[in-house]
């Protein structure tokens, strides 16, 4: 859990120096996240292709518009969060902003690299509590940030919805 020691030891102050340092950690932790989950996800493979999905998916070129702005909310209010909690919310926080972000950069290896959409399920229902979850931790530090991790928190809720559907049709 080294990054979640980074990124809770990163805020100390409320500064300019401070705000780099909260945003700092949790804007490269994103990124990081993002780079390493969006390696394994391939649409145009022919196994993808290959699965039944719901009429109500969206297309694949999608994806990348929603993701864009989601993971830059998840830094801005990562960082704001960070940046107000009090000293002894800061290492919770950070552990539960790490523990996201894992299962987010998950999911592409386990649904698509693996190919098996129930794997890829699992990955998705946990990733959409732990967004709720992180929606709840920021609300009780700034509202402002729980706000903007709220899109993050739908998104994932409706991939977990159509991975279901997904895992279903392909029984």
């Amino acid at each position: 859990m080294r990054l979640a020691r980074a990124l809770s030891s990163s805020a100390r102050d409320r500064s300019q120096s401070g705000a780099l340092r909260s945003y700092g950690p949790v804007s490269a932790a994103v990124v990081t996240a993002a780079a390493l989950g969006s390696v394994a996800i391939d649409p145009s493979d022919p196994w993808y292709r290959s699965l039944r999905k719901p009429p109500w998916q969206p297309p694949p070129a999608a994806f990348g518009f929603v993701w864009t702005p989601l993971y830059i909310s998840i830094a801005a209010a990562g960082g704001r969060t960070l940046q107000r909690a009090p000293a002894g919310e800061r290492a919770p926080w950070g552990s539960a902003l790490a523990v996201n972000l894992a299962l987010n950069a998950a999911f592409g290896w386990s649904f698509f690299k693996a190919r098996t959409p129930y794997a890829g399920l699992a990955v998705t229902a946990a990733t959409a509590l732990s967004s709720w979850d992180l929606v709840r931790r920021s609300a009780r530090i700034d509202r402002g940030a729980a706000a903007a991790l709220v899109p993050y928190a739908l998104w994932c809720t409706f991939a977990t919805a159509l991975n279901a559907d997904i895992a279903r049709r392909n029984r």
